[in-house]
C-alpha cells in the first residue's frame, strides 16, 4: 500500500488487493502476522486498532461488509444502559458511561453527539422518587475515573414543561417527568472510520473475505484458510494469535476449530422502525418502560427511530427479518402515550439487529447479561463474545491483552506495550471542532449551502475536505441522490475510493442510511449508485444492472417479510433471494 494511502487509512479495491497480498505472503515467508482478527464489526475493528497501535503486525478480515451485521443495526445509542441499574449491574453502567464520555469528547466528536431523553411519569410520589434516584446515580457514575461526562445532568420537569417540550404526548395520565442525556452515533459510519484508523496505523484489512478453516499444529491454532468472496480464491494465512470476534456467528466460527470450546452465544432480535420527524413533535427523545424492557424514540436527522424488541432468533443471521407482529408491538407501545397515533403508513424504514448475548439459563433474552467475556479455547486462539456496542474499546483491549499474554512469552515478557486506544482519535476527529467553527466560511468558499457542509462535517469530520475537493473538481458531485436530499453523489464516489464499498448494498445500507430513511429503501437510487460505482470499479453495463436488480430483490423481500406474522415465514421469504454477489435470473 502506498504510504499516502496508508496514512489516510484508505479502503478501496486496490488497497484491499494489497492487504490480501500481504496476508497471502505470510504463508510463504517468515513474516507471519502477530494477530489476525476475524470479524469486521465494532469489536473486531476495535481489536485491529488496539493491536496495530501497540506496534503489532495485524490483519482483520470480514466475510461480508464492514459492520454488515449487528454493528450497523443497533439503536444508534452510545449509552451507559440506564435500565441495567435495575439489574444492579453498576460495573457495566460505570464502564459504559466512562466510554461514552471518551467517545463524545475525544475519540469521535464528529460521529457521537449528545441527545436528551424524556421519561414521562404517571405516579407523583413513588415513581418520581424511584426513577429520579436512578438518574441521580446515572449522573454520578458518569464521573467515574475523574472524567467529565460531556453531557448535562438529569432534570425534573413539570406537566406544563413536558407539554411545551413534547406537545405530541397525551396530557391525560402524565403528571410530569424527567430528562437525562446520552449519546447517539451512526454505528455503520463509526465502524468504517474505525477500520480506516486501524489501516492508518498499519493494519491489513479486507472485507468480503471469509474464514473457511483453521490451521492447527500440535493442538495450537497457527492461522486460517481464507476465501476471497469476490474471486473465489482460497489461501492460507499464518498468525501467532487469532482473535475470533464474530458476534452472533461465534458458534459457526468455532465449529471450524472442532474442539474450540463450548462458549455459546444466543442471538436476540431487536427491530426498529423509522418515522418522519413531524409524527412526534418533541425537542427530546423518549424513554418508556414496557412489560419486558424499555422502548426508545430516538432523534435521527429528519426522522425518529423507535425501538426495540428483545426476542430469540433461531434463523438466518445475515438477514434477520422483522414481522408484522414485531412492528405492531412497537406501534402499540409508542401510541399508548401519543395524542395522535403513528400508523403503518407513516413508517419510512424498518431494520433488524441481532444482539450477541452470552447463553444462560434465563428464558428471557432481556435478562441475559450484557457483560463480555474473553476466553482462550485453544493455544493461539482468543475468543471475545457478549458485551455492548458502547464498550467496544474495553472489549477490544481485553481481547488483545489475552493475545499479548502468549505473544510476550514468545518475544519476551513485557516487550509489547499496553493499549493506547483511549488516546487515539478516529480519523476525522482531529480538527473537527475547528472545521465546524469555520463552516460558514467553508460553505461560502465552496459555493454550497451551509447545511450541506454541516452534513458532511457530521459524517466525515475534518475529512469532509476530501469530499469538498471532489465537488470542486466536478460540480456534478454536489447533486443529491434520488428521494433523499441529504446524500450527494460525491458520497457514493468517496464510499468507493476511500471507504471500501464494493457493492450497491454497501453504499445504500451502510455508507449512507438510505435503506432505513427512504420509503422505497433506496430502490430508485440503486440505479444511480450502480452507475457511479460501475464507473469507478470497472463494471460492465450488465454488472451495473445486476447490482441494482440484486438490491431491489433484497428490498422487495424485506417488504414481503414484514407482512408475515411469524419469524419462520418472514425468514423463508427473506432468504429466498440471491445474495448480492450472485447474478439473479432475468
Amino acid at each position: 500500500m502506498s504510504s499516502a494511502a496508508a496514512s489516510q487509512g484508505v479502503l478501496n479495491a486496490a488497497t484491499r488487493a494489497e492487504a490480501l497480498a500481504a496476508l497471502r505472503a505470510t504463508a510463504t515467508s517468515s513474516e507471519e502476522l502477530d494477530v489476525l482478527i476475524i470479524g469486521g464489526g465494532i469489536v473486531g475493528a476495535g481489536c485491529a486498532l488496539d493491536a496495530a497501535t501497540r506496534g503489532l503486525n495485524v490483519g482483520v478480515v470480514e466475510a461480508q461488509d464492514w459492520a454488515s451485521g449487528t454493528s450497523s443495526r443497533s439503536s444508534k445509542l452510545v449509552h451507559g444502559g440506564i435500565r441495567y441499574l435495575e439489574q444492579l449491574d453498576f460495573h457495566l453502567v460505570r464502564e459504559a458511561l466512562t466510554e461514552r464520555g471518551l467517545l463524545l469528547q475525544q475519540l469521535a466528536p464528529h460521529l457521537v453527539k449528545p441527545i436528551r431523553f424524556l421519561y414521562p411519569v404517571e405516579h407523583p410520589v413513588w415513581e418520581r422518587a424511584y426513577i429520579g434516584a436512578g438518574m441521580l446515580l446515572y449522573d454520578a457514575l458518569s464521573y467515574a475515573g475523574g472524567r467529565r461526562p460531556g453531557v448535562g445532568h438529569h432534570r425534573h420537569l413539570s406537566k406544563r414543561q413536558i407539554g411545551l417540550a413534547a406537545p405530541s404526548l397525551r396530557s391525560s395520565g402524565i403528571i410530569g417527568g424527567m430528562s437525562y442525556f446520552d449519546g447517539r452515533v451512526d454505528d455503520a459510519r463509526y465502524v468504517v472510520n474505525l477500520v480506516r484508523t486501524a489501516v492508518a496505523n498499519g493494519a491489513h484489512a479486507a472485507n468480503r473475505t471469509e474464514v473457511v478453516g483453521f490451521l492447527q499444529e500440535q493442538g495450537r491454532v497457527v492461522g486460517v484458510t481464507l476465501k476471497d468472496l469476490q474471486t473465489g480464491e482460497e489461501f492460507k494465512v499464518l498468525a501467532k494469535q487469532v482473535i475470533n470476534s464474530t458476534g452472533v456467528w461465534t458458534g459457526k466460527t468455532q465449529e471450524l476449530v472442532h474442539d474450540g470450546g463450548t462458549l455459546r452465544v444466543r442471538a436476540s432480535k431487536g427491530i426498529h422502525i423509522v418515522v418522519p420527524r413531524e409524527k412526534f413533535k418533541s425537542v427530546m427523545g423518549l424513554l418508556l418502560r414496557t412489560e419486558k424492557s424499555v422502548l426508545f424514540v430516538i432523534p435521527w436527522g429528519r426522522h425518529w427511530i423507535i425501538g426495540t424488541t428483545d426476542t430469540d432468533w433461531h434463523y438466518d443471521k445475515a438477514h434477520p427479518s422483522a414481522t408484522a407482529t414485531d412492528i405492531q408491538y412497537l406501534l402499540d407501545h409508542v401510541n399508548s402515550v401519543l395524542d395522535e397515533p403513528i400508523t403503518h403508513d407513516d413508517i419510512e424504514g424498518v431494520y433488524v439487529g441481532l444482539r450477541p448475548l452470552l447463553a444462560g439459563d434465563s428464558e428471557s433474552t432481556a435478562k441475559l447479561s450484557r457483560e463480555h467475556v474473553v476466553v482462550k479455547p485453544k493455544p493461539g486462539l482468543v475468543l471475545i463474545a457478549g458485551g455492548k456496542w458502547t464498550t467496544y474499546r474495553v472489549m477490544a483491549t481485553d481481547a488483545v491483552d489475552a493475545a499479548v499474554e502468549e505473544l510476550n512469552a514468545i518475544v519476551g515478557e513485557g516487550s509489547i506495550p499496553p493499549s493506547v486506544t483511549a488516546s487515539i482519535p478516529l480519523l476525522g476527529a482531529s480538527g473537527y471542532k475547528a472545521a465546524w467553527n469555520r463552516r460558514t466560511r467553508t460553505a461560502a468558499k465552496a459555493g454550497l449551502p451551509r447545511a450541506v457542509v454541516e452534513h458532511l462535517l457530521n459524517r466525515y469530520g475534518s475529512m469532509a475536505d476530501d469530499l469538498l475537493e471532489l465537488i470542486a473538481a466536478d460540480p456534478s458531485q454536489a447533486e443529491p441522490l434520488p428521494n433523499n436530499p441529504d446524500y450527494l453523489r460525491a458520497e457514493v464516489t468517496y464510499a468507493v475510493t476511500h471507504e471500501g464499498a464494493l457493492h450497491v448494498e454497501d453504499v445504500l445500507a451502510r455508507r449512507t442510511r438510505y435503506n432505513i430513511e427512504t420509503r422505497d429503501r433506496g430502490i430508485e437510487a440503486s440505479v444511480v449508485v450502480a452507475k457511479i460505482m460501475g464507473g469507478l470499479l470497472g463494471w460492465s453495463a450488465a454488472e451495473e444492472k445486476a447490482e441494482a436488480r440484486n438490491y431491489r430483490l433484497s428490498v422487495e423481500a424485506e417488504f414481503a417479510a414484514e407482512q408475515q406474522s411469524t419469524d419462520d415465514a418472514a425468514n423463508a421469504i427473506r432468504t429466498a433471494v440471491p445474495s448480492i454477489t450472485e447474478v439473479p435470473p432475468q
